[in-house]
């Protein structure tokens, strides 16, 4: 995919956060996520269905992706700062977010676990 292209696929995802319930309205309570080489701690959260919550997610080491397609998470977490995403789950279920920025070896392996009861 072109440059142009993953613009474009990240506005769209942005903009079904803002449609199926996350955006920076959501704020509720907020859980701290970090990410370093190559896993998000903790590694799984388990948020109520309706609660509003914000994830504030920092990096100890390099840039990393925070992604999940079905509930439109699509954030960058660069080091030194931190990212916020907010969401409403409006979907029980279990949900796994990845790194989708290619951080080193075990890339393939950060994972972080989100269970709406």
């Amino acid at each position: 995919m072109t440059t142009t292209g993953w613009r474009w696929a990240r506005a769209a995802a942005a903009a079904a956060l803002l449609a199926f319930g996350g955006g920076a309205s959501a704020a509720g309570r907020v859980i701290e996520v970090k990410a370093k080489r190559f896993e998000f701690s903790p590694a799984e959260l388990r948020l109520k269905l309706g609660e509003p919550v914000t994830l504030r997610v920092t990096s100890a080491d390099v840039t990393h992706g925070f992604y999940q397609k079905e509930l439109g998470i699509d954030a960058e977490i660069e080091p030194g700062r931190a990212t916020e995403v907010a969401l409403t789950p409006t979907r029980a279920g279990r949900f796994t977010l990845i790194c989708d920025h290619f951080c080193g070896a075990g890339h393939g392996n950060m994972r972080l676990v989100l269970v709406v009861e």
